[in-house]
C-alpha cells in the first residue's frame, strides 16, 4: 500500500492519516469473521431447547440479575442450558447486536429471544412462563429412563476407560470378561443422579448394575452370580 524507510515518525503519521481518510486500506477479511460469528450465535442460541446467556454459571452466578433468573427457572422446574458470557467476549458483544438486546441475562427458547429478567418476571406473574419454557423431567422419570438406556447399564464412579474406585474397576473387569455389551453412567458427574438413585433403587452404594431397568445389585452380588454361573444368563436376559 505504501512504504517508509527509516524511523521517521511525523512522515509515518501523515501516511497513516492519508490512507485512513481515503479508505484505501486493502480488504482485511473482517467480513468473514462477522458471518462466522452470526452463524456461531445462531448455533449457540439453538444449542438447547431453552438457552440462558448469563454472567457466570447456574451454580455460581456472577451478577444479581443472572442469579434471580436462575432461581426463577429452577423454581418452575424448567430445563435449560447456559452459556457464561464472561468466557467469550466475542459472544458477549456480538449477541447484543444479534438479538438487539443490550443487557444480560438473555433467555432463548427454540432459538428465539424471550427476553431478560424483567420479561421473565412478567411471564412468571402472568403464568405464561410454564407454557413457554420446556419442563425438566422429574428425577424419578429421569432415573427410570437412565436405568433403561441400555439393556445392561452400570452406574459407577468413572467410566469404561477410567474407573475411579476399586469397586467400579472390579465390576468392569467382570463385565468385560462376559463379552456382553453394556453402557455406563458416571455418577461423579451428576450429583442429582448419584443421590437420587440410592433412594430409587433402595441401594446405598456404588457401583450398581441394572438389566432391562431392574437392579441386579452391587459388586458383591455380581461376584456371587459369576461364581454360581448365573451372571451371564441374567446379562443376556435369559433369567
Amino acid at each position: 500500500m505504501d512504504r517508509l524507510d527509516g524511523a521517521h515518525a511525523p512522515e509515518l503519521t501523515k501516511k497513516v492519516q492519508r490512507h485512513a481518510s481515503s479508505g484505501s486500506f486493502p480488504p482485511s477479511g473482517n467480513e468473514h469473521p462477522k458471518e462466522d460469528l452470526t452463524l456461531r450465535l445462531k448455533k449457540l442460541t439453538h444449542a438447547a431447547p431453552c438457552m440462558l446467556f448469563m454472567k457466570g454459571t447456574p451454580q455460581e452466578p456472577r451478577c444479581g440479575f443472572s442469579k434471580q433468573m436462575v432461581e426463577i427457572l429452577n423454581k418452575h422446574n424448567i430445563q435449560f442450558s447456559s452459556f457464561d458470557i464472561f468466557s467469550d467476549e466475542e459472544v458477549r458483544q456480538g449477541l447484543k447486536t444479534y438479538s438487539n438486546w443490550p443487557t444480560y441475562p438473555q433467555l432463548y427458547v427454540s432459538g428465539e429471544l424471550i427476553g431478560g429478567l424483567d420479561i421473565i418476571k412478567e411471564l412468571e406473574a402472568s403464568k405464561e412462563l410454564d407454557t413457554i419454557c420446556p419442563k425438566a423431567p422429574k428425577l424419578e422419570e429421569r432415573l427410570k429412563v437412565l436405568t433403561k438406556k441400555a439393556s445392561v447399564m452400570l452406574f459407577m464412579k468413572g467410566n469404561k476407560q477410567e474407573a475411579k474406585c476399586g469397586f467400579s474397576r472390579q465390576i468392569l473387569e467382570i463385565l468385560n470378561s462376559t463379552a456382553v455389551e453394556y453402557e455406563t453412567f458416571d455418577i461423579l458427574e451428576d450429583e442429582e443422579v448419584r443421590q437420587g438413585l440410592k433412594t430409587y433403587s433402595n441401594w446405598p452404594t456404588y457401583p450398581q448394575l441394572y438389566v432391562k431397568g431392574e437392579l441386579v445389585g452391587g459388586l458383591d452380588i455380581v461376584k456371587e452370580l459369576k461364581e454360581n454361573g448365573e451372571l451371564l444368563p441374567i446379562l443376556k436376559g435369559e433369567n
